[in-house]
């Protein structure tokens, strides 16, 4: 397979019961930021789980590469905040920039590191037929740990530890990835495993309504589905999680796509009341309590926008 083709294998949601046998898992902690595919061969490039190169994001990243390496890597772009602790919301700054010089300004104030949990292709031989321990051994063989690039521990034995150990770190959660598995690029697969200890949904935008008070002159809330079969299922609105400048930026990024008819196969009269319709080309993400009886996020939390995914790539989590 060409280097060029692959795309991240992908993880379904789960939880611990759903494992079986510990011992036949490894567990990586879930960094809460951008998935990234890392092509390495005298430069780097660093490509969106869907496809977009973001290179020019994040040049702390790119600018030095481990000399005389060539391969594919896959890791997690991630911008740490002052406690230690990854944060999404401060890699939110990074992720729309496509100038260069201010990139590397942000790069000063607001740097991003590159965390690696995986090998694709090394020297132009490709490893994805290798089961994950050969594969693990592999990466970490490469010495990669340095300025900008690191390669967390994986944990083995206890998966109840491995989350434990994600929670008392303030981290979304854990992966488990069986250590017989091979690398099926663009497939999300039982043999990959995401827990997590806060709920996450990404959703699709597809309109808005006016704010009030306060927020006179912004967005009050912004209306979310989900694709499905039958086309874009409402799944609830979200009014909460937003600073003054978020919403600033929301409103820049829905004026263009405005539209005159709803998106949602099945939007209930009083949430479309005074909506202001877009076409549903907006990726986001929240945090929520629970899926209502009806399908609908129950207190959801605005995150920020992905865009790093395509709609047609959100799916409802469990």
């Amino acid at each position: 397979m060409a280097r060029d083709a692959l795309t991240p294998m992908l993880a379904s949601p789960g939880s611990l019961a759903d494992l079986g046998d510990d011992s036949r898992w490894a567990f990586e902690m879930k960094w809460d930021g951008v998935r990234a595919l890392v092509h390495v061969d005298g430069g780097v490039r660093l490509m969106s789980r869907n496809d977009v190169d973001m290179s020019v994001s994040y040049p702390e990243i790119t600018a030095s590469p481990p000399p005389g390496l060539t391969a594919v890597l896959d890791g997690e772009i991630v911008s740490f905040d002052e406690q230690g602790r990854p944060s999404f919301r401060r890699l939110q700054k990074r992720m729309h920039v496509a100038n260069a010089p201010a990139a590397r300004r942000l790069a000063a104030s607001e740097p991003a590191a590159l965390l690696l949990f995986d090998v694709l292709v090394l020297d132009g031989e490709s490893l994805l037929k290798k089961p994950y321990t050969e594969r693990r051994a592999v990466l970490e063989s490469l010495t990669l740990d340095g300025s900008g690039w690191q390669v967390p521990a994986v944990f083995t034995g206890s998966g109840a530890d491995a989350l434990a150990t994600s929670k008392a770190h303030e981290l979304e959660g854990v992966v488990a990835k069986r250590l017989a598995s091979t690398y099926l690029p663009g497939r999300r697969s039982s043999d990959w495993v995401k827990i997590k200890n806060v709920r996450t949904q990404e959703v699709v935008v597809g309109g808005w309504t006016p704010g009030e008070g306060r927020r006179q002159g912004l967005i009050g809330a912004l209306l979310l589905g989900i694709p499905g079969p039958d086309g874009l299922a409402y799944v609830g609105k979200v009014g909460t999680g937003f600073t003054e400048a978020m919403l600033r930026d929301l409103g820049s990024d829905l004026a263009p796509l405005a539209a005159t008819d709803s998106p949602f196969i099945d939007v209930p009269r009083a949430d479309a009341r005074g909506a202001r319709w877009v076409e549903p080309t907006l990726v986001g993400e929240v945090t929520f309590a629970e899926w209502t009886g009806d399908g609908r996020l129950r207190h959801p939390s605005w995150r920020g926008l992905r865009p790093d995914k395509r709609p047609d790539q959100v799916v409802p989590e469990s």
